[in-house]
């Protein structure tokens, strides 16, 4: 991947990991597009970087990231670059009987999310010499926490499907 001259678009990019990385990009000269569920912090991201495009979305929707698809390569038909950085990580008690609600949210985030997105996007991306999709893990997916099971075991799955994603 060129590190400049870029369109990225990152999920879950208005603060943490994903705000750093939009920052990062942005000044090595690339076009940067944040979606991101809060519109405050959408807000407050474009307040202090005003060159960062903003798109409020909530990736955990199937109809709301094939609706981001579609506006993103129509509006920015340069996009080649795409972060999959949205997540949720929580603490569970497997001892403890919890809200299954609680639990599909966390996957439909950090493993559904990206999956999905990656397929869409990937085939917009094939004609595109310089195209990249990120898939932002953790070093737990090797080294499991135990209070944050799931989003251990979300990002493992995240890494698998992304070595097979790279090997296609």
């Amino acid at each position: 991947m060129n590190i400049s001259g870029n369109t990225i678009l990152i999920t879950g990019g208005a603060s943490g990991i994903g705000k750093a990385l939009a920052t990062r990009f942005l000044d090595r000269g690339n076009e940067v597009i944040v979606c991101g569920r809060r519109e405050g912090m959408l807000n407050l991201l474009r307040s202090e970087h005003p060159p960062i495009q903003t798109i409020q979305c909530d990736v955990a929707g199937q109809s709301e990231r094939e609706t981001l698809v579609r506006q993103v390569m129509d509006k920015f038909p340069s996009l080649n670059v795409l972060v999959n950085n949205a997540g949720i990580q929580r603490r569970v008690d497997l001892n403890r009987t919890e809200n299954w609600d609680d639990a599909r949210a966390e996957i439909v985030i950090n493993l559904e999310a990206p999956i999905h997105l990656s397929t869409l996007f990937q085939e917009r991306f094939r004609p595109k010499p310089h195209a990249a999709i990120i898939n932002v893990t953790s070093g737990l997916s090797f080294m499991p926490l135990a209070n944050v099971p799931i989003y251990c075991a979300t990002k493992a799955a995240l890494h698998s499907f992304t070595l097979s994603l790279r090997w296609q």
